[in-house]
């Protein structure tokens, strides 16, 4: 076997605190993500179809609100 690119790489995590509520975002090379807030976190198992920053902020709310 030879040597392959590393895979499953974290490229961005943040937290954000703003008035005692915290936000965690985590992207990762293959397309996974994972967000947490206020203590409910979706974590996609799937990979996301990332079109913009608008639609992931939007379909994380969407979850949110379903949890």
């Amino acid at each position: 076997m030879g040597y392959g690119t590393l895979s499953h790489m974290l490229l961005l995590r943040e937290t954000l605190v703003m008035q005692g509520d915290t936000l965690e975002i985590e992207l990762h090379d293959d397309l996974r993500y994972r967000l947490s807030w206020r203590g409910i976190t979706y974590d996609g198992k799937r990979k996301y179809d990332f079109r913009s920053v608008e639609q992931l902020r939007y379909d994380f709310e969407r979850d949110v609100q379903k949890a």
